[in-house]
């Protein structure tokens, strides 16, 4: 190591990997340096409940992976990276054995929505399909260090996406079905349906299965952050574990020092004290890996097909269950899930005929109950005789994220509310949201644009912040 590095960065989760790989590439000394023992973040695998099933403990499906311009940026496929698709990227299924899907296809899903929303899903959706690598880029790259590649659409997006999505789904579409598929994708940032911009999230989670799907990593998630540290260390990088920093003095001389943290744990580490006093953490979820026998039995068609399956099953029970886990301190009795089914795409994370399947619902912020009770119960609801499949189960609350994963502040998985003004504008107001008041600090973790996911976009977008400061000291 170097006496005096160009950059450090702290934690080796996508986004801080991704933030090194970067300016690694650029010819910078890089190291990163991880509290736990192995790397991965959010992106990890591990054997959860029997030996031989290997879980994802945090995210599991990667829309925004496969979307990222970042990833699409490094040769991850050779560093063992492979995308692995079911048949469906997304369904939604209803009372009456029916579903929703999301498709890759834009006539299936308008057509699963029925006659009087089909169209109004393809109007809503098609203006952005020819141009979707590029909306992506500019939109994933805000705030924008240069001029968006594609202003014009960019501008059409924003116009779209800033409303509510209540005001999106009640102005657009007639019925349940498409409402209730849409509201689902909202919830993917646990935001509350009426908040500023989240019509922009349900339709960038729409456009993302269009354009690329909604795949897993072979192998598990950590395939994902084993390909970043790996493109790292050939580019002369390093990577350290089992390394706690308290303190900036805990780390060695740099001219930069890179956070993949949550900005609590940034402003203790490096002084900032009251910088971060007004950055809101979000709700939790409480999460349950299962070892299955089989396949989950659902009644529908459409989700034994699906990698994703959204368990609602109406907007109005998404939308009183987000709001239960925003305001209330009790979870709500009939949550809403979110389920991934990795084996339909991945059939190397179990043994032969066996399944991996996860599933959770929105609680309260450091919540300490046990959801698994109607987590179970609503699965059932739509797949009857699920339980017999259980082999064992692994079940995570507030406290046990939070100790998974220390960016996951009182078991918040995005990093930060991702509601009102703070969706766009995270951590706080600022032309350039990397940067802190420390010259030399400098902030990488999803709490900062474009957000939550493994997409290692904030990273990405941290490492432009770093290297303009570097190139001025030089």
């Amino acid at each position: 190591m170097p006496s005096m590095l160009d950059a450090v960065v702290v934690g080796a989760g996508p986004n801080g990997l991704t933030a090194a790989a970067e300016l690694a590439r650029r010819g910078h000394s890089v190291a990163v340096f991880e509290a736990k023992d192995t790397i991965g973040g959010g992106a990890r695998t591990e054997e959860l409940t029997l030996p031989g099933f290997r879980h994802d403990p945090c995210s599991a499906a990667h829309p925004l992976g496969i979307s990222s311009p970042a990833f699409n940026a490094m040769p991850l496929g050779r560093y063992g990276l492979e995308w692995r698709h079911a048949p469906l990227p997304m369904a939604h299924p209803f009372d009456d054995g029916t579903a929703a899907v999301l498709s890759r296809s834009v006539a299936e899903t308008a057509s699963s929505f029925g006659p009087r929303d089909a169209g109004a899903y393809r109007r809503l959706v098609t203006p952005f399909l020819a141009h979707t690598d590029t909306l992506f880029r500019d939109f994933m790259s805000l705030p924008l260090s240069s001029l968006p590649r594609d202003p014009v659409g960019l501008a059409r997006f924003g116009l779209a996406g800033l409303p509510p999505s209540t005001w999106l789904m009640n102005r657009r579409f007639h019925d349940d079905r498409a409402k209730a598929l849409f509201a689902g994708l909202v919830a993917h940032v646990i935001a509350p349906l009426g908040g500023f911009a989240t019509s922009a999230v349900g339709l960038v989670f729409a456009l993302a299965a269009h354009a690329h799907g909604w795949p897993v990593a072979r192998g598990g998630s950590q395939s994902i952050s084993d390909a970043l540290a790996a493109y790292l260390k050939d580019l002369g990088g390093a990577v350290h574990t089992d390394y706690e920093v308290k303190r900036l003095d805990d780390l060695p001389p740099a001219r930069a020092y890179v956070f993949d943290t949550s900005p609590t744990a940034l402003a203790r580490i490096a002084g900032l004290g009251s910088a971060y006093a007004n950055y809101r953490y979000g709700a939790s979820v409480f999460k349950v890996d299962y070892a299955l026998d089989g396949p989950v039995p659902w009644t529908a068609e459409a989700p034994r097909r699906a990698g994703t399956v959204q368990v609602g099953p109406g907007s109005r029970d998404i939308a009183a269950a987000l709001h239960a886990a925003a305001r209330t301190d009790l979870a709500p009795e009939n949550p809403f899930l979110i389920t991934v089914q990795p084996t339909l795409a991945d059939p190397s994370r179990a043994p032969e005929g066996k399944h991996v399947f996860w599933a959770y619902g929105h609680v309260p912020n450091g919540w300490t109950g046990d959801l698994t009770e109607a987590i179970e119960r609503q699965v059932e609801r739509f797949a009857p005789g699920f339980r017999d499949l259980v082999l064992a189960r692994a079940t995570a609350g507030p406290p046990e994220l939070a100790a998974r994963n220390a960016n996951y502040v009182g078991g918040d998985i995005a990093c930060g509310a991702a509601s009102g003004l703070q969706l766009l504008l995270r951590p706080k107001l600022s032309a350039s949201p990397y940067t802190t008041s420390h010259p030399a600090v400098f902030l990488c973790s999803s709490a900062t644009p474009p957000g939550p996911g493994v997409h290692g976009m904030s990273g990405h977008n941290a490492a432009k912040a770093v290297w303009r400061r570097l190139r001025q000291q030089r």
